[in-house]
């Protein structure tokens, strides 16, 4: 072998040994990351999913959030509609349950 074909194939084999070095740490960090989701909740989302559609689905993907976003929104929505409710902040009309002239 010529002694191009040998360096080239050390530096090959360099950048393999780096390439798997570098995946073996991200597959680290993901396993930290993104923690395997219990059998019992898979179960319990399958089920959730099988009564609101009416018939079982297959669940292809299930993904683990951390956060507040929907519980936030929720609260915020049940708290305006309590406002609503209870006439605090700054409604105009009255709430009533006839409609107004001229809206049906």
């Amino acid at each position: 072998m010529s002694p191009t074909h040998d360096q080239s194939m050390a530096e090959l084999v360099a950048l393999v040994a780096q390439l798997s070095d570098r995946v073996q740490l991200l597959e680290e960090q993901a396993a930290t990351r993104h923690p395997d989701v219990d059998e019992e909740v898979l179960l319990a989302i399958s089920a959730a999913c099988a009564a609101y559609l009416g018939h079982r689905a297959r669940i292809k993907q299930v993904h683990l959030r951390r956060g507040s976003g929907w519980a936030s929104a929720g609260r915020a929505a049940a708290q305006q509609s309590h406002a609503d409710l209870h006439a605090y902040g700054d409604r105009q009309a009255p709430l009533t349950l006839t409609p107004r002239r001229g809206t049906t």
